[in-house]
């Protein structure tokens, strides 16, 4: 259990930093807008793509909130990763960092599995 608890928060923690924290401090850069840009989707995708991340992952990191918000919240991530995979590779092709997101689902996909086995 001690060690469920370790790998949750953890992973927990490293999504929190990832879709959190750093979309809040740079998703008005200009790289940030010109890799949205570079994509082709309009700026204002990449505003409201960082509020929804920073909203998400505050809600993973805040405990006793409803188990549906927390299962949407993972499910947007989710949906999130595999999309943003699927947009580099089709702008860029299949390189690194179309692979990326993947790993960071694989993250999430990790501290979603411990948060099953906490609440069992």
């Amino acid at each position: 259990m001690k060690t469920t608890k370790i790998i949750f928060w953890t992973t927990t923690i490293l999504i929190f930093l990832f879709e959190g924290v750093m979309p809040a401090l740079t998703s008005q850069s200009e790289m940030a807008k010109q890799g949205i840009a570079h994509l082709g989707y309009p700026l204002y995708f990449g505003t409201m793509l960082a509020v929804f991340k920073v909203l998400g992952a505050i809600v993973l990191v805040v405990p006793k909130l409803p188990n549906r918000i927390i299962e949407w919240a993972y499910a947007g991530f989710a949906i999130d990763f595999i999309s943003a995979s699927v947009s580099t590779a089709a702008v860029d092709g299949i390189n690194g960092m179309a692979f990326f997101p993947l790993i960071v689902l694989g993250i999430l996909v990790v501290s979603y599995i411990c948060r099953q086995k906490l609440n069992t």
